[in-house]
């Protein structure tokens, strides 16, 4: 009896060994060439939509809505090739035409590009994420007891969880007295733009690189991507081309690999980046927007609701996302990336609803 017992164990532990074996991993695409396109041409590889099975009359509806919400630039990758690329209306600096070659703002997108440079540089030895941000901007960058402000650290920072009051007239402000204490680090999420803004002097502490040159070097030069970061008031985001984007997206979506390089950071980062960084917004990662979570805080709001980012578009996208609709959004599992740059009518800091509403668009060309 005992061995009968025995025998039943050791195959039903093999039949689910070979099952879950046999299984494909539902956090990663299936396996797939992706295409990269020239690092030092302008070149890119299309793909014929036709080809995907896409219902392509359901291209105009994508279109119109796009134009009538003031959309640039639209682009859509399918395994790293140009599904999808459209060009609207005239540039803000000298009203030519938008074009492939026209240089446009990131606004919050940018996060998830910071995002990366701080992957990278741990896996330089440059720093840690459980590092005190005071070992990097010096005691006293917040104007709360030292002990308290010793509570913060740069994973704080990527993850909106400073503790640092929130209830002040400028979020942008990064002077010490605009960073007064709120809750201890790590007890309190909320889209604090300042103690962000400050990670990119955390980089350049501790890279003793310009903030462009460490991006130029370490990235830009990688993937062939144009673009720089501007600092205009507090704030300082990345403008580029909408193709550069798309290789950021790309570069992003192959997990910080491009082509056949050595990886830009550690694999576990791009899992912590891409997962929840906290129980209080599981809708957010490390700087980067995730879908598919129960509940989400948004910008602005100290409160939490009972929904995704966008329940329209794939359970695992994850996307920088910033004011006007500028968004780079990544979906592991049909390997696409998807751009849009522009404005839209609305004066939200992420405009989530839009979002999800060209999700509603698309996801009507994307059904076979």
């Amino acid at each position: 009896m005992k061995n009968r017992i025995a025998l039943l164990l050791f195959l039903s532990v093999f039949f689910a060994c070979s099952k879950s074996e046999n299984l494909p991993d539902q956090t990663t695409p299936a396996e797939t060439s992706l295409y990269f396109p020239p690092t030092n041409d302008t070149q890119w590889e299309t793909i014929d939509i036709n080809s995907l099975n896409w219902n392509t009359s359901e291209l105009e509806n994508l279109y119109n809505y796009l134009l009538t919400n003031d959309t640039r630039a639209f682009i859509v990758l399918k395994e790293g090739k140009i599904a999808i690329e459209k060009y609207w209306g005239n540039t803000i600096l000298n009203k030519s035409e938008f074009n492939a070659n026209s240089q446009w703002y990131w606004a919050s997108a940018s996060k998830a590009l910071t995002a990366t440079l701080v992957g990278i540089a741990q896996k330089e030895g440059k720093l840690d994420l459980h590092d005190k941000t005071s070992d990097y901007l010096g005691n006293a960058w917040t104007s709360t007891a030292l002990e308290k402000e010793d509570l913060i650290t740069i994973k704080h920072q990527l993850s909106m969880t400073t503790g640092l009051n929130y209830n002040v007239s400028d979020l942008d402000c990064q002077e010490p007295d605009c960073l007064a204490y709120g809750t201890d680090a790590g007890d309190q999420w909320y889209y604090h733009n300042a103690p962000y803004t400050l990670l990119h002097q955390v980089l350049q502490k501790a890279t003793g690189m310009d903030y462009n040159l460490y991006t130029n070097q370490k990235i830009k030069s990688v993937i062939g991507m144009d673009g720089k970061w501007i600092t205009t008031g507090s704030n300082t985001v990345y403008w580029s081309t909408a193709r550069a984007m798309a290789r950021f997206g790309l570069l992003t979506l192959n997990k910080g690999v491009w082509k056949n390089t050595e990886a830009l950071y550690k694999n576990d980062f791009f899992f912590e980046m891409t997962a929840s960084s906290q129980n209080l917004n599981p809708s957010y990662g490390y700087l980067w927007w995730l879908n598919g979570k129960n509940k989400i805080a948004l910008p602005g709001i100290s409160k939490t609701f009972p929904t995704s980012l966008a329940t329209n578009a794939p359970d695992d996208l994850f996307a920088g996302m910033g004011k006007n609709g500028q968004f780079v959004a990544i979906v592991p599992s049909q390997n696409l990336v998807v751009i849009r740059m522009g404005e839209d009518p609305s004066t939200t800091l992420v405009p989530v609803e839009f979002h999800n509403k060209i999700w509603e668009k698309l996801n009507a060309v994307l059904q076979k």
